[in-house]
């Protein structure tokens, strides 16, 4: 027993090597982080079910697009039967759709996994980390829904349409779509980083963007027939499809319902920002916490 305990450890030589070669920087880790974040928000190297939904979705906001361009070239019209805006508009079902189900692909499982730690390992902070992916879902829902407009934009020109009048209402629209797109990053991002399984944040981020929109419009509908004055504007401001909507309407963009006037627009446009910043601190509030279990 007294040989056993006077014994020590060995250090055995297995010939392994170590790395001497030259190490990315954070701005290479960013870089990989946020492609990878993109691919995956669309199901790219993962398995052959997790692209049905995206691409789905993506196809069913994309066709009508090509049957309207299809009917304008066909009865040779001079303009498009609807702004870009309110195509936008019009799709706002899948385009919350696609955020919501692809959110906790981003944040959900890396905090229930805790995979999170692994990543903070690496010179990375958890705010840079939570920006990066937050970048990744707000590039992916603005590719969701930039793609329909681009080939009315692109597919009305081949037509004959004048390029002078379609392309203000189209970068008007491509704006818009940037901010709505943080919007709905921010939303569904903060949603599925709190509530860990993805069932439970699909729900949460369906509620919020679908179901709530329903009761602003209510409300704003009532407060116009009733002539309540700045109800309708106020109520505007608790969804980021209102939002997309009232500034659509306010900067001449064709969006079908929602009217801004005097500082409306520019109170829109804070609230926007402020929504998308104080999001961005509580994600990376959230993997700091987590991380630093």
């Amino acid at each position: 027993m007294s040989q056993m305990s006077d014994r020590t450890g060995v250090i055995h030589d297995l010939g392994y090597r170590g790395y001497a070669g030259q190490r990315e920087s954070t701005a290479a880790l960013v870089r990989h982080l946020f492609l990878t974040g993109l691919r995956h928000a669309y199901g790219l190297g993962r398995s052959g079910r997790s692209k049905v939904l995206p691409f789905l979705l993506l196809g069913f906001s994309v066709l009508p697009a090509v049957i309207v361009v299809g009917v304008v070239t066909f009865i040779d019209a001079d303009s498009l039967p609807l702004s870009y805006a309110a195509y936008t508009s019009q799709l706002q079902m899948l385009t919350s759709l696609f955020a919501a189900a692809q959110a906790p692909v981003l944040f959900s499982r890396d905090l229930r996994h805790r995979s999170i730690v692994l990543y903070l390992a690496r010179p990375l902070s958890a705010a840079l980390f939570a920006l990066t992916r937050w970048a990744s879902l707000a590039v992916a829902i603005l590719a969701f829904a930039l793609l329909p407009i681009l080939v009315l934009y692109v597919g009305g020109l081949l037509a004959g349409l004048d390029v002078s009048e379609q392309t203000p209402d189209f970068l008007k629209a491509v704006v818009l779509q940037v901010l709505l797109a943080s919007l709905l990053a921010t939303i569904t991002g903060v949603l599925a980083s709190v509530a860990l399984r993805r069932g439970f944040a699909v729900v949460a981020s369906i509620v919020v963007l679908i179901v709530a929109v329903g009761v602003v419009l209510i409300v704003q509908g009532v407060a116009d027939f009733e002539g309540i004055a700045h109800v309708g504007e106020v109520a505007g401001l608790f969804s980021p499809w209102t939002i997309h909507n009232g500034l659509a309407e306010s900067w001449d963009a064709g969006s079908a319902i929602g009217d801004l006037d005097g500082a409306w627009p520019a109170v829109y446009v804070v609230t926007a920002l402020g929504l998308v910043a104080a999001g961005l601190a509580l994600l990376a509030a959230r993997f700091t916490k987590v991380g630093a279990r």
